[in-house]
């Protein structure tokens, strides 16, 4: 620890932006127990931190209490401060938890899915970024990578020093756009590990002296960067619950009705999933992003995929076996994905739901007439449209306390009321500057 370092103590609010206090890191363990205050109404903050209409006002504060095993503290880079920070949850000031935090939002919804199937949640992101500064080369290319060389080699350190260790860090398909994913974490750990991700990308895109953005669309001419989840469920026994070997896909009995119960409420999570008006222009048909809500095996334009391991070892196929949801991008925040998800499935499996359809083809290629019969259905054009879909879906609009879905809707009406009029230019330069 360097003398006058600051440490951060963190959370995702409901535009998934990591909002913070800070502390000298000398004292970080002296806030264990009643943390820092924090004035509620900033949880009605749209990205450009106007406020939205909400119950608080300046009355009414909670309590940020940090969660040490979510900490990290990475070395600074030529005299700067450490980048250290640590998540916390929102208690109210009797100590109980605050029903409008989106961690323990997740929380009661993986209690939820123990308490009920026995079974617990591994999940992992894949964060697609765009790196402004650099310059254009060919898609997926060893010159993309190597254009970049300083910033990946840098990223891998920080995320190292931070215990995240990457599978994979790679040029995609857009212009100057990367991806990369880490293992899968159980439980709370997924959500924490994504959030930690996306603010140590721009972090060393800051060191660096680059511009870097995980927006859904920082160009309306440029490929999307989409927040792909992957998840798959293990036992008590640590065993993949998600998979059965005598079944044509691979899918075990929950893991169907799960996945009938997603498909069924995707309109609704679409809200939740693409939070933002820019989210629009990227879910749109046969760009690989889903514009229709289907289901599909290994089918990158279905919202919910199988992905079935590869791996020549047949065991460690089973456990690699898992789920792709591909309507999240970083505006959502991934507590409020990660639980929406579980409480989504679980309604299907409560319901005995059977799998959907399978689509085996682009679902913008089949015709209108048949699209009904195969479970496509459009997702929403539009914020609005999709939070409409959330309010008319009375299961999934109950998943949430009152006040939280209340000031979520107004946050999002806001943001909705400033993107009428822009041009997707400008509306998507003013979203990659915040994400």
């Amino acid at each position: 620890m360097v003398s006058g370092d600051i440490a951060l103590l963190a959370w995702s609010d409901y535009v998934g932006i990591t909002r913070c206090r800070g502390v000298p890191a000398e004292h970080l363990r002296s806030r264990a127990d009643d943390g820092l205050g924090w004035a509620v109404a900033g949880q009605a903050m749209t990205p450009f931190s106007e406020i939205a209409a909400n119950p608080w006002g300046p009355m009414m504060e909670v309590r940020q209490i940090p969660d040490f095993s979510t900490e990290v503290n990475v070395p600074g880079a030529d005299g700067e401060s450490a980048f250290h920070l640590v998540l916390c949850d929102s208690v109210t000031a009797d100590g109980e938890p605050w029903d409008c935090c989106p961690r323990q939002f997740m929380r009661s919804a993986l209690a939820q899915l123990e308490d009920e199937l026995g079974l617990r949640l591994m999940a992992s992101f894949e964060h697609e970024f765009t790196v402004d500064g650099l310059p254009n080369a060919p898609a997926f290319s060893v010159t993309t990578m190597r254009n970049a060389a300083l910033f990946t080699a840098e990223l891998g350190r920080c995320l190292g020093a931070a215990g995240l260790s990457p599978e994979t860090i790679e040029p995609e398909y857009g212009n100057r756009q990367f991806e990369i994913s880490l293992p899968p974490a159980i439980g709370l750990a997924a959500a924490d590990q994504a959030i930690l991700v996306r603010d140590l990308v721009r972090e060393v895109g800051r060191r660096c002296g680059l511009s870097v953005s995980l927006s859904p669309k920082p160009n309306p001419n440029d490929a999307g960067n989409g927040n792909h989840v992957h998840f798959s469920f293990i036992d008590t026994s640590g065993a993949n619950a998600t998979h059965d070997a005598t079944d044509p896909h691979g899918l075990s009995a929950t893991a169907r009705s799960f996945i009938a119960g997603v498909h069924r409420h995707m309109a609704a999570m679409t809200a939740l999933f693409a939070p933002s008006p820019v989210s629009y222009l990227r879910l749109v048909p046969q760009h690989w992003s889903c514009g229709f809500a289907s289901f599909g095996i290994q089918n990158r334009e279905a919202a919910l995929r199988v992905c079935p391991g590869t791996h020549p070892d047949a065991d460690k196929r089973v456990k690699a076996f898992n789920l792709e949801l591909r309507p999240p991008d970083a505006t959502a925040n991934p507590y409020i994905v990660l639980g929406s998800l579980v409480r989504a499935g679980l309604s299907g499996v409560r319901a005995g739901l059977p799998l959907p359809p399978i689509v085996s083809e682009d679902p913008a290629l089949v015709a209108p007439q048949d699209r009904e019969g195969l479970g496509i259905s459009p997702l929403p054009g539009s914020l609005k449209e999709a939070i409409e879909a959330w309010q008319a879906d009375e299961e999934a609009w109950g998943w949430f306390p009152p006040v939280m879905r209340n000031t979520m809707v107004a946050v999002k009406e806001v943001e909705i009321a400033g993107a009428q009029g822009v041009a997707p230019e400008a509306l998507c330069s003013r979203y990659a500057s915040v994400y």
